[in-house]
């Protein structure tokens, strides 16, 4: 169990940003530009990583929200939730290699041929913000940001990245709506 908790935590906090993948989905018909307020879920605040990181996640949030012109209120036109996920990715990679030899009977001949596989297993993780209607409490809004993890990142590193992958996932926050 614990080392679960390490790897949610981990999915947040080292994330590299040049190799973050950021996607998004909304509603279509929610009315994006009358949403000006918002508040976490009890789950956004309860989130399974340690407390440090969940603060500077929230922290992260916050800021960007903030350059969207919203404001935290009481009484929110949006909710925001906050749900991590990992996976382990295993790869495999052959190698092959040889040549031609001098054959035990014949002469030259078919010779001999190698094959090595290597196997590389990294943990990716997925950090979703999705902005929900507080009146309706539907989705409206999701923006998620997949990447590598990187188990072995300072505090600052760890700060760094999740700024980062933040503001990369709210640079698709408003949609463009056509």
């Amino acid at each position: 169990m614990k080392k679960i908790l390490l790897l949610i935590s981990v999915a947040v906090i080292a994330v590299s940003c040049a190799s973050i993948k950021v996607t998004s989905d909304y509603d279509k018909t929610a009315p994006f530009t009358g949403y000006k307020t918002y508040a976490y879920t009890p789950e956004a605040l309860a989130l399974a990583v340690d407390e440090l990181n969940r603060n500077r996640l929230i922290a992260a949030v916050d800021n960007e929200l903030s350059l969207k012109g919203f404001t935290k209120s009481d009484k929110p036109d949006v909710l925001i939730d906050l749900k991590l996920a990992t996976e382990k990715i295993q790869t495999a990679t052959a190698t092959s290699s040889g040549g031609y030899g001098y054959g035990y009977r014949y002469g030259w001949g078919g010779g001999f041929s190698t094959t090595s596989i290597n196997y590389d297993s990294y943990d990716e993780g997925t950090l979703f913000v999705d902005m929900i209607d507080a009146t309706k409490l539907q989705l409206v809004w999701q923006g998620r940001g997949v990447g590598t993890l990187d188990p072995d990142a300072s505090a600052d590193k760890r700060e760094y990245n999740i700024k980062n992958a933040v503001k990369m996932i709210f640079e698709k926050y408003p949609p463009k709506i056509q």
